[in-house]
């Protein structure tokens, strides 16, 4: 068969082909009376063969050597090509991702596009001061797209940055802010979650307040916590069991009173608090520290029910429950 013919059949060109006899890669077997290349079946096989392995992304050379070479072992090679793919695939999505960003900003000139790039590169920097200073100082044409800060926030260790990370958030005024955030409530990594709610809490507006709710429902207790006292503090009934649950469990439980008291004082019934309160009191699985936490938490909570509650606990049988109890019934009395 001859070179155009070849090339017809393969889809390689002719030139091609001739590139690949100069490098040794494929010899035609054969030559007519003219001159002319003739290609045998087994040349043919071979054209493929070497098509196939450059569709891998292997180099001509390495492919002389796979084909020719019979101690050069493919599982080594293969094992190079699939790290060097996932190197060129994670800096595809990193450009991707920055290209995106910048088009997000809807610069209008090139300054406006190197004041993005910049901005972004800041962000990354191994300077706490640069990141800060680059929330802090982004400029006054150009914001900072919102995905770069989410992810800045989510990431974000030193507490000075993150700080100013968050406080950029809430100005945002972005659609995409909140959604952002609630994805990173579902993330894998604990302290991801937990930077996460930190920033919600500080998003203002009825939507983030929903998201907050939905978040005390959320499998990590420290989610759950942050949601639960910030929502407290805005007088959100929805808040009281999480933050009773905080009290039982010791995590923050001085701050839970705190909020279960504002609700007594703001919103919730201060009887319906001391009612949940004292039920979980007497329920059997409230160890001694959760039912002395519980006790003191009845403290600053208004009402005829506190009050009862707290004239039974002095005559509990746990003696530190009782002198807690004893003592709270004294100052009630003397306020």
């Amino acid at each position: 068969m001859l070179i155009g013919e070849v090339s017809r059949r393969s889809g390689v060109s002719s030139r091609m082909l001739r590139h690949y006899e100069s490098l040794g890669l494929v010899r035609p077997s054969n030559r007519t009376g003219s001159g002319y290349r003739e290609y045998s079946a087994k040349d043919i096989r071979r054209i493929f063969h070497i098509e196939s392995l450059r569709s891998l992304g292997l180099s001509l050379r390495e492919i002389g050597r796979a084909l020719d070479d019979p101690a050069f072992t493919p599982s080594a090679l293969v094992g190079d090509l699939i790290r060097q793919t996932h190197d060129r695939i994670a800096a595809e999505t990193e450009l991707l991702t920055q290209l995106r960003r910048i088009h997000a900003a809807d610069p209008v000139g090139w300054e406006d596009v190197l004041q993005v790039v910049a901005l972004l590169q800041a962000l990354r920097s191994k300077s706490a001061d640069m990141r800060q200073r680059a929330v802090l100082h982004p400029g006054d044409e150009v914001p900072v797209p919102v995905e770069a800060l989410v992810e800045a926030t989510l990431s974000e260790t030193e507490p000075n940055v993150a700080g100013a990370l968050r406080w950029a958030l809430a100005r945002s005024h972005d659609d995409g802010t909140l959604a952002l955030l609630a994805e990173g409530l579902t993330s894998p990594e604990a302290a991801v979650r937990e930077r996460a709610v930190q920033a919600l809490v500080e998003m203002p507006g009825d939507e983030a307040t929903a998201q907050l709710r939905d978040a005390l429902a959320n499998p990590d207790a420290v989610v759950r916590g942050y949601a639960a006292l910030a929502l407290g503090a805005c007088g959100v009934a929805d808040a009281v069991p999480a933050l009773i649950d905080m009290i039982v469990e010791g995590r923050n439980d001085t701050d839970a009173a705190d909020a279960l008291s504002v609700l007594a004082s703001d919103t919730v019934t201060p009887d319906q608090i001391a009612t949940r309160l004292v039920d979980r009191l007497a329920d059997d699985t409230t160890q001694a520290p959760a039912r002395g936490r519980l006790t003191q938490a009845l403290a600053d909570i208004p009402g005829t029910t506190a009050s009862r509650a707290l004239l039974e606990l002095s005559h509990d049988e746990d003696r530190a429950v009782a002198l807690t109890a004893a003592y709270l019934l004294r100052l009630r009395d003397a306020r």
